[in-house]
């Protein structure tokens, strides 16, 4: 499994609204830091998540990503809640599964 195996399969939990699908994706020690919160652990990460997905959230153009054998960085157009944003983020992959993710958001003006 690579980095981009990773990505595609966030890629796919996010179109599919499959909550559970995203959460396999994490390690059972994962914190994901955003600039309004952070989480970790199963729990607090799920009920991220959760919150996430009630803004529906709707991958419009992946810009740019590299990936090397366990980290992602990624820029990406979102829309979020019904407004446009700017992305991006890291995921630092752990034995196939995120262990740490970096999120930011930027409205589109």
């Amino acid at each position: 499994m690579t980095a981009k195996d990773v990505f595609d399969r966030q890629l796919a939990a996010i179109a599919g609204g499959d909550l559970e699908a995203l959460l396999a994706q994490y390690d059972d020690e994962a914190v994901v830091v955003r600039f309004d919160r952070v989480a970790g652990g199963p729990a607090e990460i799920r009920e991220l998540f959760s919150a996430y997905f009630a803004a529906k959230p709707q991958v419009d153009e992946v810009v740019s990503m590299r990936a090397t054998d366990d980290v992602i960085f990624y820029h990406a157009m979102m829309t979020v809640g019904g407004n446009r944003v700017a992305t991006y983020g890291t995921l630092v992959l752990k034995d196939g599964r995120i262990w740490r993710q970096t999120a930011a958001a930027s409205p589109l003006t």
